[in-house]
């Protein structure tokens, strides 16, 4: 798509003047099944439809689904049409969230457990508290639905770093696990490479961007700009088996994050076949 072409798909997209999910061609699956998919947190400028008309674009059948795009305190009939427009679009939801755990409270954790239930989610990307985390273990086995405690770095006071997560649910349920964030993993000044190796069984979900600077996630650049080693990660995901999904959280240029996103999966699946290859 040319630019003065992709502008003027993303304007009508904002201006919500999309009344059908564009068509394309098959979704490009990555080579040795890597579940390459968005966070739809990238897409949180734009509506539910817009989001999915882009994903589309991006040829990936997997999403991650924030809360901009369906909304924890929406009726149940409301999650579940929110559900089936994004499977009516041929995608896949491998989890949502990131979703807040931060209040104590077990009506608020059950709550938030039926919603990803109804919304067909298999894992929930969350932010717990150090004092919150163990008493989700029980939801966990009720609903059989997995957790992925998401590390945010510097800023975050309880999980920090990917093996401060591994230390807090060491001994938890296997389905406790988390969500690496390779930016903020990078940010804290820990070994991303690293970090997927430890969390072994319990990696569930993880986040991928790169960085023009390494120690600072505000400097956000498409996948393959930056410093972040993209093919040791995922020689790294392959050598373990990994199965879960690589989101891509594309954090910067919100109103307009078509472009960048592009030129990341372009990058990753080619990072993908030469390893293939």
């Amino acid at each position: 798509m040319q630019n003065v072409r992709r502008r003027s798909f993303l304007a009508s997209l904002a201006a919500g003047g999309i009344s059908a999910i564009p068509a394309i061609s098959s979704p490009e699956p990555a080579p040795d099944g890597f579940k390459l998919g968005v966070a739809s947190y990238s897409l949180r400028k734009f509506s539910r439809t817009a989001a999915i008309a882009m994903i589309r674009q991006l040829r990936t059948t997997y999403v991650n689904v924030k809360e901009f795009h369906l909304p924890i305190r929406s009726t149940p009939d409301e999650v579940t049409a929110g559900r089936r427009e994004f499977e009516a679009a041929g995608l896949k939801i491998l989890g949502g969230g990131n979703i807040s755990f931060q209040k104590d409270d077990e009506d608020d954790f059950r709550r938030k457990f039926e919603y990803a239930k109804l919304a067909g989610m298999p894992v929930i990307v969350c932010a717990p508290t150090a004092r919150t985390l163990p008493k989700l273990e029980k939801y966990v086995k009720e609903y059989n639905i997995k957790i992925a405690v998401h590390n945010h770095g510097k800023t975050d006071q309880h999980f920090p770093s990917p093996q401060s997560v591994l230390k807090a649910v060491d001994g938890m349920d296997m389905r406790c696990g988390l969500c690496i964030d390779v930016g903020h993993t990078a940010e804290y000044g820990v070994d991303v490479v690293e970090s997927i190796r430890e969390s072994k069984a319990r990696l569930h979900d993880l986040h991928i961007k790169d960085l023009r600077d390494m120690s600072d996630a505000e400097t956000q650049v498409p996948v393959g700009d930056g410093e972040m080693p993209v093919t040791a990660i995922f020689r790294e995901l392959a050598r373990m088996k990994y199965t879960g999904g690589v989101m891509l959280e594309y954090e910067a240029e919100e109103n307009d994050p078509l472009p960048g996103m592009s030129k990341s999966f372009a990058y990753m699946r080619g990072v993908l076949a030469g390893m293939r290859a």
